[in-house]
């Protein structure tokens, strides 16, 4: 017995010294400066991201000679464009969001208030929803030509096909908001004797709400792409025309710049919405 006791003393010993040189050999943790340096890259994913598409853009156009080498204009060659182009840009914005805007918002009233309705009166639902079905799908661009024929003024056909772009989104969103509120705020109002506009506008718009705001930037997307094409067929001003009218003379760099003008433009808008769905939805996280 102590034979055996004294044996394991001895193997016990003998293993420490290898035990730290498995332990010394195990891959070290990543360093403090490593782990510092991945954090403060975090939030600035998208900020990098564009930093490498305009690297490739300078790389692209400067380094490779390729037949459309003309198409591709440098960046610092759009920039000088764009400068150059500015005060005729402006005005462009102004006439297109005097169209925009219009339409734009016609198309939330109508699409909020027939959403509403359509969610939450079941035969409404029903005679309206087999023509929603239908229609919706159809891509507004097919009623630019229509539009522009039988409408008066450009203004009013452009503003018409802003209108269908952004209605659609912003209805079935909307009715899908409504259509989804939980029995219990149905039962309540009922119980407290809520009449149906008291209904609408106290219970079912605020839970809507989400589903509207979701509705709403889709159809404000929409808006900019049909109002960019219908310019494209025959405003006199605008983004739209501002883009069409240098690619036919084949300034492709003053083209490419009322690209990347538009969305800039698109940009901030579509962030200036996001503020208001915010402090709208203050209690979304």
């Amino acid at each position: 017995m102590k034979a055996i006791m004294a044996e394991s003393r001895i193997t016990s010993s003998t293993n420490v010294p290898t035990a730290t040189r498995l332990l010394a050999k195990q891959p070290a943790k990543p360093s403090g400066v490593r782990r510092n340096f991945w954090l403060r890259l975090q939030g600035k994913e998208g900020a990098l991201f564009l930093l490498g598409i305009v690297l490739l853009w300078q790389f692209v156009s400067t380094s490779i000679h390729f037949a459309g080498a003309y198409l591709f204009p440098s960046p610092v060659v759009t920039l000088k464009a764009l400068w150059v182009s500015l005060p005729e840009l402006l005005k462009g914005t102004w006439s297109s969001l005097i169209v925009l805007i219009p339409g734009y918002a016609l198309a939330v009233v109508a699409g909020i208030v027939w959403g509403l309705l359509v969610g939450t009166i079941p035969w409404v639902s029903r005679m309206f929803s087999p023509f929603a079905r239908f229609a919706s799908p159809v891509p507004p661009t097919i009623y630019i030509p229509y539009a522009i024929a039988l409408l008066p003024t450009f203004r009013t056909a452009a503003g018409f096909v802003v209108f269908v772009g952004a209605f659609w989104p912003v209805f079935l969103n909307t009715a899908a908001g409504a259509a989804s509120l939980p029995q219990r705020y149905r039962d309540n109002a009922r119980i407290l004797g809520l009449k149906r506009t008291e209904y609408l506008w106290r219970i079912v718009f605020p839970a809507s709400l989400p589903h509207i705001f979701s509705g709403m930037s889709v159809g404000l997307v929409f808006s900019f792409i049909m109002l960019t094409v219908a310019e494209l067929f025959g405003a006199s001003a605008g983004l739209g025309r501002f883009v069409q009218l240098y690619a036919d003379y084949a300034d492709y760099p003053r083209m490419v710049a009322g690209i990347l003008y538009t969305g800039a433009v698109v940009l901030v808008t579509m962030e200036l919405l996001e503020q208001i769905k915010r402090r709208a939805l203050f209690w979304v996280k």
